[in-house]
């Protein structure tokens, strides 16, 4: 594929999330779950084009996905996009002017072409997305997936994941990091319930049925800071691809031909994708 998209995780993790993808008319908000400030400041860090963007998506209606967008919109005067579960499940949301979509809608954005498709969370109508960047021929010249805050990989996502250049999957949970850890009994059923989170081995199960030769990148999205470690992530991510390691605390993987590299997004740290 040409790149001709290019993703910017500004923030994924249970404190707050925000990613801007970069397409080649302008750039897409994804969620907004942080503050103004630390908006603006992680898009400094790593050249992220955050005055370029023209529409706002979202996921879902948590607040660290959502707490940021009333501020933001003091900023921003251009389309609001969510389905109508999500905007129904915050009153501030359900105050904003949002065009709603179906968790099947596509639309066409900063010269990409956008599909949404059904996730699994414990809210109403969750989604994730597809990006495209189409020829004049109908050929995919690039492709970016998107897909958090789900407890299992649905259907629909495994076919709008399959492919991609840069592929952004949830990699929540080390299984018996959760069972073993911190959280009280009701709260560790949630997380890993079908309307919950997806874990290392779950990320991992799937990734050879969406990864192909096209694929050049895989970013563990929403890494949880007590019941995960991006080492742990890693590893696990990077064993059905046969990927190895790049660095001595295997924060980065990469396949013996160099062609595909997996590494986490951070909850503190802004990281780019070209």
């Amino acid at each position: 594929m040409t790149p001709s998209i290019h993703l910017f995780v500004l923030a994924s993790g249970s404190k707050g999330n925000a990613a801007i993808v970069q397409g080649p008319e302008g750039s897409i908000l994804i969620d907004d779950g942080i503050s103004y400030k630390a908006l603006r400041t992680r898009a400094q860090e790593v050249a992220a084009p955050l005055d370029d963007i023209c529409a706002v998506l979202l996921t879902h209606e948590h607040g660290d996905h959502t707490s940021g967008l009333s501020v933001f919109c003091n900023h921003f005067d251009g389309p609001l996009f969510a389905t109508a579960g999500t905007v129904a499940g915050r009153s501030y949301l359900s105050e904003m002017p949002f065009e709603l979509i179906q968790d099947n809608d596509s639309l066409d954005l900063a010269g990409m072409h956008i599909r949404a498709f059904p996730t699994s969370h414990d809210v109403n109508d969750p989604v994730g997305f597809r990006f495209d960047v189409i020829d004049g021929e109908g050929e995919i010249q690039d492709s970016l997936g998107w897909c958090t805050d789900t407890g299992y990989v649905t259907d629909e996502a495994l076919d709008a994941l399959y492919g991609c250049r840069i592929l952004g999957l949830e990699s929540n949970h080390d299984e018996k990091m959760l069972e073993t850890g911190p959280y009280p009994r009701y709260l560790k059923d949630r997380v890993k319930g079908e309307g919950g989170h997806l874990s290392n081995a779950q990320a991992a199960a799937v990734l050879p049925h969406l990864v192909t030769k096209d694929t050049e990148c895989v970013v563990a999205l929403h890494l949880s800071e007590e019941n995960n470690r991006p080492s742990v992530c890693i590893r696990t991510l990077a064993e059905p691809l046969g990927a190895e390691p790049t660095n001595t605390t295997f924060t980065e993987a990469r396949t013996p031909d160099g062609l595909l590299t997996v590494f986490p997004a951070s909850q503190h740290e802004a990281v780019s994708v070209w």
